[in-house]
């Protein structure tokens, strides 16, 4: 960091703020000494400077110098020959930190605001992540985010801690809620002294001595009341000095009956996001994004991508261990193409087990079937006898006009389709209930029972 720099811009802001007078009396010969711990040290000429600039300018050079460095400095001004005294000191505490000091900041750094997909579905919490990063303690403090697992909290979660590292010095920490729990469980032991001091200092060193708390999972503070307790009186601590805090969990505030209530009110002080399952399109960019970094040799088509979007859950988890599935499956198979077929038959037990929710073409599929007492399996075979043939052509028209979905994803969702063989199936049915009474009534009561539109 160019503490020299720092200053020549803090000194061009600060000059549009005063008169010439003024800022060639107190400011001219300032000099920023170094910036550490979240502490400004500035160097002043004369002691009168000290009690003029705390008395009449601290919070105009806390606002300009933060607002150049991003962090949240307190002031502290020197005389030249103070700045001996004072880094002697300072190594001093220095040391005795680091007697205490075994920890980092569990941040892994594979996770930034870069490598995140954003779409529909997480957008709010994106943005909502960047402006705590951008302006920690300032921005929406504390930022508590929920959701199912697999969705992209952690992920969140390490942006903004490796986002803040990167970008000011202040000191980060992410843990787990079991980490917490596990770490205040220490405090309760002897050390050779029969005394539990220095445990105790480490955890309040560890938790407290921050400016960022990164907790995942606080859920499961739940039944562990005294580690709930030290937690209430760590957040006051963070909140009180405006250190920001970030929380996770799978279920919003409101609903963390587990944990005390004067807890989850505190949660609700900032800002709650819901991160919601991704939409088909989403889930696809996710795929691509995993194929792109994880530089896989094969080619996987837009066919089979729309496949594993459609048909392996919404879980980020889950899409990213469908494609290595696939690549393993198609390397055990003697290096196979990867085409359609394959990868319904490399993911058919994942997709068998109906992980994730199921999209309006399933249901369509299902009460389709159901009607004309066939199983959904027929209806997506290539079995080609009227009883199914038939069905699966009003199934097909049916998604056609009760859905968004195009003409290619459809014929993915029937066997693999194409999409000229969807289009003649609803043009056919369009055309047949013109003619045919009977069968737009069957098309009425469908349309009802899937109750879509």
């Amino acid at each position: 960091m160019n503490f020299d720099s720092i200053w020549s811009n803090f000194l061009l802001e600060i000059k549009d703020e005063l008169s010439s007078l003024a800022y060639q009396t107190w400011f001219s010969e300032t000099k920023l000494y170094r910036i550490d711990n979240s502490k400004a040290y500035i160097i002043v000429p004369m002691p009168i400077h000290k009690k003029h600039l705390i008395d009449n300018y601290e919070n105009l050079i806390s606002e300009k110098l933060n607002k150049i460095t991003g962090s949240n400095c307190e002031l502290i001004f020197l005389l030249n020959e103070e700045i001996e005294t004072e880094i002697e000191e300072t190594n001093l505490v220095r040391e005795e930190v680091v007697k205490d000091e075994h920890i980092n900041s569990n941040l892994k750094k594979q996770y930034s605001f870069d490598n995140f997909v954003v779409g529909n579905s997480n957008k709010f919490a994106h943005a909502a992540a960047l402006s705590v990063a951008e302006n920690p303690g300032n921005m929406y403090n504390p930022l508590f985010l929920y959701g199912e697992s697999g969705l992209g909290k952690t992920h969140l979660m390490h942006a903004i801690g490796n986002y803040i590292t990167n970008n000011s010095n202040k000191r980060v920490l992410y843990v787990t809620s079991e980490q917490f729990i596990q770490d205040f469980i220490k405090t309760n032991r002897k050390d050779d002294l029969e005394t539990n001091f220095n445990y105790v200092d480490f955890f309040k060193n560890k938790y407290r001595n921050i400016d960022v708390l990164i907790i995942d999972d606080i859920q499961f503070l739940g039944g562990a009341t005294k580690t709930q307790q030290e937690f209430f009186h760590t957040f006051n601590n963070l909140y009180n000095d405006s250190k920001q805090i970030i929380i996770s969990s799978d279920r919003s505030p409101n609903d963390l009956k587990v944990l005390e209530d004067r807890l989850r009110t505190r949660f609700t002080w900032g800002l709650e996001v819901n991160i919601f399952p991704p939409d088909f399109e989403l889930r696809s960019q996710i795929i691509r994004k995993k194929i792109i970094a994880e530089n896989l040799e094969k080619d996987i088509p837009d066919d089979v991508i729309e496949y594993i979007a459609s048909n392996t859950g919404t879980n980020v988890r889950q899409l990213e261990g469908s494609i290595t599935r696939l690549v393993a499956y198609s390397s055990m198979m003697g290096s196979a193409e990867i085409n359609l077929d394959l990868a319904v038959e490399a993911l058919k037990d994942t997709v068998s087990k109906g992980i994730g929710e199921k999209n309006d073409v399933h249901r369509i599929q299902k009460i389709v079937s159901e009607y004309f007492q066939i199983s959904v399996e027929d209806i997506r075979s290539k079995k080609r006898s009227s009883n199914i043939s038939f069905p699966r052509q009003i199934a097909m028209y049916l998604c056609r006009i009760m859905t968004s979905e195009s003409f290619p994803r459809i014929g993915i969702e029937f066997g693999g389709k194409d999409h000229s063989t969807v289009m003649h199936s609803v043009e056919k049915i369009e055309n047949e209930i013109k003619v045919n009474k009977d069968l737009a009534n069957i098309i009425e009561k469908l349309k009802k029972d899937i109750g879509l539109v």
